[in-house]
């Protein structure tokens, strides 16, 4: 199995972009990250060839944004606030987003929870 590892804006920080599933159980400090790495993703690193996220490059950008929805209304259920730069219209997310968020890339994920002492 790949770590589908996104490499942060600071270089030197690998992010993930989680498993779907993931997202209302993740704590703070991932949830905003990921926030973080889809705006980034949706902004100038759209495209950006990296090894681990390429994945996401094969799908329509709609597919980015409906993950990036799925990440801000979580953040809203916990009362953050989204800047409306983010906010657009799309479809209602019905399934998984990307096929690559399997069962083995869900138990890789929690693994990788885990190992941070994140216990959910």
């Amino acid at each position: 199995m790949s770590m589908n590892v996104l490499m942060s804006v600071r270089k030197d920080i690998p992010m993930r972009l989680w498993h779907q599933k993931l997202i209302p159980l993740l704590p703070r400090q991932q949830l905003l990250g990921q926030h973080r790495e889809c705006c980034a993703m949706r902004g100038k690193f759209w495209g950006r060839k990296h090894s681990v996220v390429d994945y996401v490059w094969g799908y329509p950008k709609e597919n980015l944004l409906q993950y990036h929805r799925l990440v801000m209304d979580e953040m809203h259920k916990r009362g953050y606030k989204v800047g409306p730069k983010w906010l657009v219209s799309y479809k209602h997310v019905i399934g998984m987003v990307y096929k690559e968020h399997n069962a083995d890339y869900l138990i890789e994920c929690i693994d990788n929870l885990e190992s941070k002492g994140v216990s959910l």
